[in-house]
């Protein structure tokens, strides 16, 4: 049966397009612009988006399994739609945060998303990423103008996840029996410092990369500097402070579902290295 990936031209979901078709899946893509998609020419694609249900039924059509993007402002629309169009399975991409969220944090969408998709009666399973390795190239400003990086809690240890790891544990889990009604709970393999990811980037640069550690009170205005509203930073600025005296530690599951290491932020780093020369 087709697969129908919803956001597939999005961070996460490009890449499992990918690894769905090189796994010899049927896969349908939905997309605003397909045009401009550049999605392997043996990819089914639907003209829409998840934030236009409208544009949902067409694309649903004789679809079993589906990959959900997350848009909780939208999620009921989808539900009630897939239901319509007898989608059985549903993967969903939520979040680590997904139970007990904190307010203004991402995971109350995440919740509302899970708690739509588990009471709708699908055949569920919830991907759980905690931080994402690509949130660090909002360094690459600071770092290709002065080689310098400003963040608060310097010695906050997180398990950050490449996106290409996502995607091949979102591929795996389709294409397996065995997940449904499970929260996997995703990780990169190590826990790594906002420090330590600085000089990982500098290692690949080969050149000095130096990490000015800013007081929270600092950290506040830069954000709001940059337009992040102030509740956001301090749910942010929370979570640092909490890494900084709890340090994360890896679930192990990337490698447990693919059978292969996860992708190391120095890799990461390498491999993303002109993003920030």
């Amino acid at each position: 049966m087709t697969i129908l990936v919803t956001g597939a031209t999005g961070s996460v979901g490009r890449l499992l397009v990918d690894e769905l078709v090189k796994a010899g899946a049927p896969v349908r893509a939905l997309t605003v612009n397909p045009a401009k998609a550049a999605l392997p020419g043996q990819v089914e694609v639907a003209k829409g988006y998840l934030g236009k249900p409208e544009t949902l039924p067409e694309a649903l059509k004789g679809i079993e399994t589906v990959y959900l993007a997350p848009l909780a402002a939208k999620v009921d629309d989808f539900v009630k739609l897939a239901k319509e169009a007898g989608v059985r399975r549903v993967v969903a991409l939520s979040g680590s945060n997904a139970d007990d969220p904190v307010e203004n944090s991402s995971g109350v969408d995440y919740a509302i998303i899970e708690k739509a998709v588990r009471e709708a009666d699908f055949d569920w399973t919830f991907l759980r990423p905690g931080a994402f390795m690509n949130n660090t190239l909002g360094w690459a400003e600071s770092i290709k103008a002065e080689r310098v990086v400003r963040e608060a809690y310097a010695e906050a240890r997180t398990t950050p996840i490449d996106l290409g790891d996502i995607a091949a544990v979102a591929a795996h889990v389709i294409l397996t029996e065995g997940h449904v009604g499970k929260k996997h709970t995703l990780s990169g393999p190590t826990a790594i410092s906002q420090r330590e990811q600085v000089a990982a980037i500098s290692a690949a640069l080969g050149e000095e990369v130096t990490f000015r550690e800013l007081t929270r009170e600092e950290a506040n205005k830069q954000w709001a500097g940059a337009g992040v509203p102030v509740e956001i930073a301090e749910w942010l600025l929370d979570g640092f402070a909490y890494f900084t005296e709890n340090p994360d530690k890896p679930t192990g599951v990337v490698q447990e579902l693919t059978g292969r290491p996860g992708v190391t932020y120095a890799e990461w780093a390498a491999a993303n290295v002109e993003a920030f020369r």
